[in-house]
């Protein structure tokens, strides 16, 4: 059961020894992962099974004790704000090929919310989110692995680098740090389903993951009337793991009783949430829940604001088919089984239209 304890320190570090798993109660709780990473296997159940209990919630956690240098947080967001700087003609000669499934590079304009069940995709693309977006993928890196020769050609899209000092450096140091935190995420998750810790190994060790830096420039004139910086919308992967700033018009998820739940910007912390592709793999069993980003309010709205998600997504050819522990006689798996790369593509066609 989640239990809690004190606030955590400003770098992400615990405020006390060895117990704390979770810092603070709400529909969006701060859990405290440092006596997981420690490797004993008691704390790593406890806190797996904290993780387990919000999974199969809200879906939404924020966590400290990760062990992301700081160092390479303030590098990455530093780095993200002055390639949005540049001159909006600079940015588009990196603007994204229409045809790469993956947008690597400077966003083309669409809207999240129109890959969502049920939603008329052209419509609601009428309405572009009010952000800019970069995009880097490991898969654009020359001698990538996990791209299989009968997969759409546009992954193979090299990535995009701005020419700015630092900048690509910044990016790859970070890059590899949010895949080493997804990675230790999957095993505790892992736990939390009754597998083995190493369950997912095997199916992301090719991932394909994006890294999206989202900008979202104050706000001149009002938006039309159901704009949003994000508009309503469901993460589509594994698990993504986001870094945001503090900034007025975050981001927010909506509860049980269809409420609009802000998401705590606690410094020093990650945003962890589930994708779609969990929900499906556990049979939903665990739940992928929506959420924006909202606009600012008039008297802020010239205020920026930043976000840095990395989706976690399983390799391309991985099976996406019920977790074993997540089924029974009175339980049949729901979902026809797929595969991470089908449903991706699937996902940021109607996304994106591409």
């Amino acid at each position: 059961m989640i239990t809690e304890t004190p606030a955590a320190g400003r770098s992400g570090a615990p405020a006390t020894g060895d117990a704390p798993v979770t810092l603070a109660h709400g529909y969006v709780p701060v859990i405290d992962i440092s006596s997981a990473r420690k490797g004993d296997p008691f704390r790593r159940l406890q806190v797996a099974r904290a993780i387990g209990e919000v999974c199969e919630t809200s879906g939404f956690m924020a966590i400290t004790g990760h062990g992301v240098p700081e160092s390479r947080i303030q590098g990455v967001y530093e780095a993200t704000k002055q390639f949005f700087a540049l001159p909006a003609q600079t940015k588009r000669q990196l603007l994204a090929d229409p045809a790469d499934p993956l947008m690597r590079g400077f966003g083309v304009e669409g809207n999240l919310g129109a890959a969502n069940d049920g939603v008329d995709a052209e419509q609601a693309r009428k309405l572009a989110d009010l952000s800019e977006t970069y995009t880097y993928n490991r898969l654009g890196d020359v001698g990538a692995t996990g791209i299989p020769d009968d997969a759409r050609r546009g992954l193979v899209t090299l990535n995009k680098w701005p020419v700015l000092d630092g900048f690509r450096a910044a990016y790859l140091a970070y890059y590899r740090e949010m895949e080493q935190l997804a990675g230790e995420l999957a095993r505790l998750m892992a736990l939390a389903l009754g597998l083995h810790e190493n369950w997912f190994e095997d199916k992301i060790d090719h991932h394909i993951s994006n890294m999206t830096a989202n900008y979202y420039p104050g706000q001149e004139n009002p938006p039309q009337p159901g704009q949003l910086r994000k508009g309503v919308h469901s993460d589509w992967g594994l698990l993504t793991v986001l870094y945001q700033d503090g900034a007025p018009g975050g981001l927010q998820v909506r509860d049980k009783s269809g409420a609009w739940v802000d998401v705590p910007a606690v410094e020093g912390t990650f945003v962890v949430n589930i994708g779609d592709l969990m929900a499906v793999w556990t049979n939903d069993r665990w739940v992928s829940t929506v959420h924006r980003v909202v606009n600012p309010p008039r008297e802020v709205a010239h205020r920026e604001r930043y976000s840095i998600p990395f989706f976690l997504q399983p390799n391309y050819t991985a099976p996406i088919e019920c977790i074993p522990t997540c089924s029974g006689p009175d339980n049949p798996p729901r979902h026809a089984s797929t595969t991470s790369g089908a449903y991706l593509v699937g996902k940021l066609g109607a996304a994106y239209g591409i």
